[in-house]
């Protein structure tokens, strides 16, 4: 994403949780307006009439839940970024959430610096989660892969596998590698087909599972 700027919504049906996440979101310089919404029904309705690049939505709200709003809102707009906000670490609330179209999963109890990364990631077009759901993610590549299926990879590729987990973007991973920003996506295509995996986030789950990449 080119803009600097960011308009962001606050999904939540808590006062003193969206006050307080507003004032965070006011100290990091990439956020330009804040907005908030008491729950999805709220939220579904002011979308029309704000221009909203990310959306940090909670989960469970009363008339619209968090889930039902995210299939809604990427109706109305189909490239709105939405990371998903929760005290829970409950598979199916991430599961329900993924399969709704979210970019990330963010446990509630983040700090600046967290929700500034997430911020930036999601708005350059790729998805980031909270280190608590890492559990999630790798039980579900348990299920996809089979231990006698692990590729081989080239050093370059796993080079891009630990700057992928450090949370950068391709153009980080680009500038940090000194090749083009198109090198980089590919060399990211050519492991999303050897592994299986379907983003950035089971890339890098199987490679931690498969001590690939070490932490």
């Amino acid at each position: 994403m080119n803009n600097t700027e960011l308009n962001i919504a606050i999904v939540d049906d808590h006062e003193i949780f969206r006050k307080g996440l507003k004032m965070v979101l006011g100290k990091i310089k990439i956020v330009s307006h804040i907005y908030e919404a008491y729950d999805g029904a709220d939220f579904i309705q002011k979308l029309k009439n704000n221009d909203t690049d990310i959306v940090l939505m909670d989960i469970e709200m009363p008339k619209m839940n968090g889930i039902e709003a995210t299939k809604e809102a990427l109706k109305i707009k189909p490239d709105l970024k939405i990371i998903a906000l929760s005290m829970f670490k409950d598979d199916e609330y991430i599961q329900s959430m993924l399969d709704a179209g979210v970019k990330g999963f963010l446990i509630k109890n983040i700090n600046k610096d967290i929700l500034n990364k997430a911020i930036t990631i999601v708005a350059n077009g790729q998805v980031y989660y909270s280190e608590e759901l890492w559990g999630f993610f790798t039980k579900k590549i348990n299920t996809q892969q089979h231990k006698n299926e692990i590729p081989k990879f080239t050093k370059r590729e796993k080079e891009i596998m630990e700057l992928l987990y450090d949370g950068m973007t391709n153009k980080e991973i680009a500038e940090k590698l000194f090749v083009s920003e198109r090198t980089v996506i590919g060399h990211k295509s050519n492991l999303l087909s050897k592994t299986g995996c379907k983003n950035a986030i089971g890339l890098i789950s199987f490679a931690l599972k498969n001590k690939i990449i070490e932490v």
